[in-house]
């Protein structure tokens, strides 16, 4: 992932978004967390390295948000996002791949996800689309979805 410049927040005063990493990788983990947490605009309420794990733990620890890899041993990302979306409330999924080809991406839409960041993308869209409130679009973000 690429290294931007964080955008500062709007308000201090707001409340956090609660965000769930899942993804195999400790070092991608561990990059997302202190990415994230620099913004002041999320809390990393928990790290998951598989679908299992995840849907567990979406379950258990209520996110807003859940950054999803989709390639994952055991359950990938595909079927955690497709059951956690079935359990309700649902919390926004933003896939975070290197599989974003056009039928990765369709397959990700059609489980559940929200929205899909290209692994390597500016850290910018990533924060973009995790910070969208109630699936509508940020009128500032060129793109609308996926």
């Amino acid at each position: 992932m690429m290294m931007a410049s964080i955008p500062p927040s709007s308000s201090r005063n707001h409340r956090r978004v609660r965000v769930l990493i899942v993804d195999d990788m400790p070092q991608v983990r561990r990059d997302l967390r202190q990415f994230l947490d620099l913004t002041g605009d999320m809390e990393i309420v928990g790290e998951a390295t598989n679908g299992q794990d995840a849907i567990r733990m979406a379950a258990e620890l209520t996110p807003d948000v859940i950054v999803m890899d989709l390639e994952m041993p055991g359950m990938d990302g595909f079927e955690a996002t497709c059951q956690i979306k079935t359990q309700g409330p649902a919390p926004r999924i933003v896939i975070l791949s290197v599989h974003a080809d056009p039928e990765n991406v369709e397959r990700a839409h059609l489980a559940g996800a929200d929205d899909f960041v290209v692994k390597g993308a500016s850290f910018k869209s990533l924060i973009n689309a995790i910070l969208k409130r109630n699936g509508s679009p940020d009128p500032n973000d060129p793109k609308k979805g996926m």
